[in-house]
């Protein structure tokens, strides 16, 4: 029992650190961290120490904070200005365009920075003023873009896709190669989802076409922004050459290779990333020394911030994995064989979206990401199903209210109280997430293994 409580008391740590005092994320997981330690004993010292070095080694810690400095590059360089210009083009002619091209846009956008806060500061200042001209109410604009916060986290090699991947029950049955194809289409599946609340709104709420100053030719658009599809593009390039048969056809010709140790996912893929934006963004890059230290100076603080948050978490599950949290939850996990896959998705959907409540989608796994894992294959739910939905349960962070940070960003930019859209965000957003979770596990929604 001494690795659940060490579960409990990371959890509470985690809370009480996070929502009660109100400090970041990244003190609260290094609370967490040590709190689990304690329950070492005499040995915390050295469980701390050799939890720490596996957090620092791991290349999952270095993919995430590659992956926070390509996106706020890319970012920085105009790139994402310019796919939404290719989006407004294309859609904004058209009744709701705004709120479709608000929602794509934060697909894209999501895909690439993954923060649900950034998602709505970056789309949110440049398409809720696009709705509201668009004949939208401010409550409406802030509620598209609350719920679209959380689409970021269900594409790969967001902070949710490093942590969970890194828990201590999901490490030794997955690896990035099973479920980064996986990822991909969740992703698609939730835009598309959210594709089709933004029709329901439109209707049901009333969005015109988008005032006829605020769209390019999609001729213009398109050359000014085309090259931006590129960076998106690149990241095909290490998928194709780890996935089968490209893998295996490599393999052979270079005397049995392991392709996906020669070219790790994780490694190689924010390497892609950047250099294909160096590429593509040579002309709006920083020039000389001084404005790339000014960069790197802006950046660092968030890079700080996630390099703490992901190295805590994967210390934190190194503890865990430590005291035997498998072990001792197997007997617990066991009361779920037999039980109808609907019934365990129904609980443990429930169980983390009622915890994602108070923390955001990052915090959300790390608390009970391990567990519900665990919950799920006890109920012979294939591994990479049970990761997609356990994420898409966890990415309900700009709709779970009163907690949500980006609900407020959307709020405040639209000028609105963020009471009033309370309900709207749930029933619209947050009840059709926990849904197509539930779908996803009882195969009513294909996702590729």
């Amino acid at each position: 029992m001494n690795a659940i409580f060490a579960l409990v008391a990371f959890i509470g740590a985690i809370i009480v650190w996070n929502v009660g005092v109100k400090r970041n994320i990244g003190e609260a997981m290094v609370i967490g961290f040590l709190v689990s330690a304690a329950f070492a004993g005499t040995d915390a010292p050295r469980v701390i120490w050799e939890s720490l070095v596996e957090g620092l080694k791991s290349e999952i810690t270095f993919a995430a904070l590659a992956f926070v400095f390509v996106s706020e590059l890319l970012t920085r360089t105009g790139l994402v200005q310019r796919m939404i210009d290719i989006l407004s083009s294309m859609l904004g002619r058209r009744e709701g365009g705004s709120a479709y091209a608000a929602t794509v846009s934060a697909g894209l956008f999501g895909a690439v920075a993954h923060n649900g806060a950034a998602i709505v500061a970056t789309i949110g200042s440049i398409t809720i003023p696009w709705m509201k001209r668009s004949k939208a109410s401010g409550e409406t604009a802030a509620l598209v873009l609350a719920g679209n916060a959380g689409v970021g986290a269900t594409f790969p090699f967001s902070g949710a896709f490093f942590i969970l991947l890194a828990a201590p029950t999901v490490l030794p049955v997955l690896k990035a190669q099973d479920v980064v194809g996986t990822i991909f289409v969740v992703g698609a599946w939730m835009v598309a989802m959210r594709l089709v609340i933004a029709y329901v709104i439109v209707k049901r709420r009333g969005v015109g076409a988008m005032a006829p100053e605020d769209i390019h030719p999609l001729r213009r658009s398109f050359a000014a922004g085309w090259t931006s599809l590129i960076v998106l593009a690149a990241i095909a390039v290490p998928i194709v050459l780890t996935a089968s048969p490209t893998s295996d056809l490599i393999g052979d010709r270079l005397g049995g290779l392991d392709v996906s140790d020669a070219v790790p996912l994780l490694v190689w893929l924010p390497v892609v990333m950047l250099l294909a934006g160096l590429v593509v963004e040579r002309r709006s890059l920083p020039r000389g020394g001084g404005e790339w230290w000014t960069l790197l100076a802006e950046i660092s603080p968030k890079l700080g911030l996630i390099g703490v948050t992901m190295v805590s978490a994967f210390a934190a599950s190194n503890v865990l994995n430590t005291l035997g949290i498998g072990e001792q939850l197997a007997p617990y996990m066991e009361r779920l064989e037999g039980v109808p896959q609907i019934v365990a998705a129904l609980v443990v959907g429930l169980v983390v979206v009622i915890v994602a409540g108070p923390l955001n989608t990052t915090s959300t796994l790390a608390a009970v990401g391990p567990v519900a894992f665990a919950a799920l294959l006890a109920a012979d739910v294939p591994p990479y199903i049970a990761f997609a939905a356990i994420i898409v349960w966890a990415s309900s962070e700009g709709c779970s209210p009163p907690g949500a940070a980006p609900l407020y960003v959307a709020a405040g930019i639209a000028s609105i109280n963020p009471v009033r859209i309370f309900v709207p965000v749930t029933l619209y957003y947050l009840v059709p997430s926990y849904l197509m979770g539930v779908l996803m596990v009882v195969g009513a929604i294909w996702i590729p293994g």
